[in-house]
């Protein structure tokens, strides 16, 4: 299913193996982003296609994780560290790839991003602490693998400088929002508990951009973080 008009698409996941669905318990603490209530994993990875075979994929070293300011208010323009994913998402990021899909003719990279947001009676969790925004990349997927005693957690879509979303509906588990982050940007509703107990959402976001365009290495790492010192001195 290419993506609509509208540049997006919905798409069921294929079976999500309990090991990967286990893994959530061990993610630590994000001490960047989520006032507490965020748990997260990263990777990094560089992905070919190859005739025959499809989509494969080499994981890259695994280094801190940088992002510009002008698409993350809160977090953009450092260095944040954290610890590398532990399982094999690549089932579910092939699904993605092959739904949007991807052009074969060029090596793509992408940043994989393992989180799981808890909420409970006294506190809420928030998905997108930096608003509505484009993560910057070419293309995204946000993927929902558990929603255990959660509500809100609403995904909504904007046309640039709107003052609505166009669209907007909360992703069940083994469902997928896929995006073409450059045409449109997202924000996604506070994690609330439904019974005044514990719950939590845990998703895999993953942000595609070609190999010549990666988010990845001393270049990319430095262009972040000059933005980001020459947005200071103004």
């Amino acid at each position: 299913m290419p993506l609509s008009e509208q540049h997006f698409s919905v798409i069921d996941l294929p079976a999500i193996q309990q090991d990967i669905l286990d893994s959530y318990d061990n993610c630590p603490v994000d001490d960047y982003m989520g006032n507490g209530t965020r748990f997260k994993r990263f990777s990094q990875y560089r992905m070919s296609h190859e005739k025959g075979s499809g989509w494969t994929f080499e994981l890259l070293p695994h280094r801190d994780y940088t992002a510009f300011k002008k698409f993350n208010k809160v977090g953009g323009g450092m260095r944040r560290g954290y610890l590398p994913i532990e399982v094999d998402f690549t089932p579910l990021i092939r699904a993605g790839a092959e739904a949007f899909p991807l052009d074969t003719a060029d090596d793509w990279q992408i940043n994989v991003h393992q989180n799981r947001t808890r909420a409970t009676g006294e506190k809420a969790g928030p998905l997108t602490p930096e608003g509505v925004h484009h993560d910057g990349h070419e293309y995204v997927m946000i993927a929902v693998l558990r929603r255990n005693n959660v509500g809100g957690g609403l995904t909504r879509l904007w046309e640039p400088g709107a003052t609505e979303p166009f669209w907007n509906g909360t992703l069940d588990a083994g469902q997928a929002v896929l995006l073409d982050d450059r045409a449109i940007a997202h924000d996604v509703t506070d994690v609330l508990s439904a019974d005044g107990g514990p719950g939590h959402r845990d998703i895999v976001i993953v942000a595609f951009s070609r190999w010549s365009e990666k988010w990845y290495g001393d270049d990319h790492d430095e262009a972040v973080l000059s933005d980001a010192e020459e947005a200071a001195a103004m």
